[in-house]
C-alpha cells in the first residue's frame, strides 16, 4: 500500500559507499512502496546511489532541492496535489536535473504531457533491467553534454551576448523537437510489434514534423549567423517570378485547415527577372507561413505578384489576429512576439531575417495589420529589368 511520507533508503556499507562514491544519484518518486524497493534494490545492483524513495510530488521537489540528484526516476500517478508530470515540470522550473518518467501508462494524452516537459526518457512498466540501464545511461549523459553546451553559450555571451541569444533560444526550441523523437522512436524500437498500424503510423509522423521543425530552426540561425557576420552574398539568377511564386504558395497548402483558402493573384503568365532564389524563398516561405499560423480561425489567404519595369512587387495578405498597434515598433527585432499571440508557437526571428533578406537585396518591406481584421505585407524588390526567356 502507499505511504503518505518519504522512505529513507539505507545507505551501503562504507566500505563499497566510499568504493561507489562517486556513483550516479537517483531520487525515485513512486507511490508503490513494492514497487520502489524493488526497483531501488535494482538500481543498486547496476552501481547507482538511491539517494531517497519518495511518494508525492511535493516531497520530490523538496528532495530535490536538498540531495540535487543526477537523475529523477518519475511514475506519473503519485500521491499529493501533482501528478508526475506537473511535479516534473515544476523542477524544471527551479533547477537542472534529468527526469525519466517510469510509468505504465502510454495513452497519446499522456504521451503528450510528458513531451512538453523536455523529459530525457519515458520507460513503459513492465521493463527489464538493461533497457532501464541504458536509459540513465543516456539521459545522464545527454543532460552531461547539454550542460557543456550551455556552458560554451555563456562563454559566447561574453563575446557576443546577441549571438549567444539566439543560439541559445535555438537550443531551448531544438529540445522540444528532439523529446519527441527521442520518445517515438523508442516506443517503436521497443513496443513497435504491440502497437497498432494507425498508432505506428502516428508516432512516424510525429518524427517527420520534429525533424521539419528543427530543420527549419536550424535554418533561420543559419541565416542569421551569416548575416551579423557579414558573409551572406547576393547570388542572382534568372526566374519567372510568376511561376515561382504560384509553386512557393502550392506548397502551403497541404498546411493551411479547411477552414483556410489560398488564392494567387498575378499580372501575366511569365515574368522572367534577375533575384536571389535562395532569399526570395525564405521571404515568401516565412510570410505565407505567419499568414496561416496567425490566422488559427481560417480566412482567405492571399499572395499577390505584380512585376514592373524595375521591380516585383509580393504582396501577402491573410485575416487572421493581426498585429497590436504597440508592437509595430518591435516587428523586425529578433525574438519578440506579440502578446495575442497566445498558445501559437514561434521563435521570434522570423521578420527580422526576412528584414534582413529584403535589405540585403535592396528591397523595401511594409506592413499594414488591425488587430482581430488581418494583416497585408508588402515586399518590393528591384531588379535589373527583365530577363529573356
Amino acid at each position: 500500500m502507499a505511504q503518505n511520507s518519504s522512505w529513507f533508503f539505507p545507505n551501503v556499507s562504507t566500505e563499497i559507499g566510499y568504493k561507489y562514491m562517486d556513483r550516479p544519484k537517483i531520487l525515485i518518486v513512486e507511490d508503490e512502496f513494492l514497487i520502489a524497493k524493488g526497483l531501488a534494490r535494482k538500481l543498486e545492483k547496476l552501481g547507482y546511489e538511491v539517494v531517497d524513495i519518495v511518494a508525492s510530488g511535493m516531497e520530490a521537489i523538496a528532495r530535490t532541492l536538498e540531495l540535487k540528484p543526477d537523475l529523477i526516476l518519475m511514475d506519473i500517478v503519485i500521491e499529493g496535489e501533482f501528478d508526475g508530470i506537473e511535479t516534473a515540470a515544476k523542477i524544471h522550473e527551479i533547477c537542472s536535473i534529468p527526469i525519466i518518467y517510469l510509468t505504465a501508462y502510454a495513452d497519446d494524452q499522456t504521451l503528450e504531457r510528458a513531451q512538453e516537459t523536455q523529459s530525457y526518457g519515458y520507460i513503459l512498466k513492465p521493463f527489464k533491467e538493461r533497457e532501464l540501464h541504458a536509459a540513465i545511461k543516456m539521459a545522464i549523459g545527454k543532460h552531461k553534454k547539454d550542460r557543456e553546451i550551455a556552458g560554451l553559450l555563456s562563454q559566447a555571451e561574453n563575446q557576443n551576448q546577441e549571438k549567444s541569444r539566439y543560439l541559445n533560444r535555438a537550443s531551448h526550441d531544438l529540445r522540444n523537437p528532439m523529446t519527441v523523437i527521442q520518445v517515438s522512436a523508442g516506443i517503436l524500437k521497443d513496443y513497435g510489434n504491440r502497437l497498432p498500424e494507425e498508432k505506428k503510423q502516428q508516432h512516424l509522423d510525429w518524427i517527420r514534423v520534429s525533424v521539419k521543425t528543427m530543420n527549419e530552426i536550424l535554418e533561420d540561425v543559419l541565416i542569421l549567423s551569416q548575416a551579423e557576420a557579414g558573409k551572406q552574398r547576393l547570388n542572382p539568377q534568372s526566374i519567372n517570378v510568376i511561376a515561382f511564386s504560384h509553386d512557393i504558395l502550392q506548397e502551403f497548402h497541404p498546411l493551411a485547415t479547411d477552414k483556410h483558402t489560398c488564392q494567387f493573384v498575378s499580372r501575366g503568365e511569365e515574368c522572367f527577372v534577375n533575384l536571389d532564389v535562395k532569399l526570395l524563398r525564405y521571404i515568401l516561405t516565412n510570410l505565407l507561413s505567419n499568414a496561416i499560423k496567425y490566422s488559427p480561425e481560417g480566412g482567405e489567404i492571399c499572395l499577390e505578384v505584380t512585376c514592373e519595369s524595375d521591380r516585383v512587387c509580393f504582396q501577402i495578405r491573410d485575416r487572421g489576429i493581426g498585429i497590436p498597434p504597440e508592437y509595430r515598433h518591435k516587428l523586425f527585432k529578433q525574438f519578440e512576439r506579440a502578446d495575442n499571440v497566445g498558445d501559437i508557437k514561434g521563435t521570434g526571428l522570423g521578420l527580422s531575417i526576412v528584414k534582413h533578406a529584403v535589405d540585403l537585396q535592396g528591397g523595401t518591406i511594409d506592413i499594414e495589420s488591425q488587430v482581430g481584421v488581418g494583416t497585408t505585407v508588402s515586399v518590393t524588390l528591384p531588379t535589373a529589368g527583365f530577363c529573356q526567356n
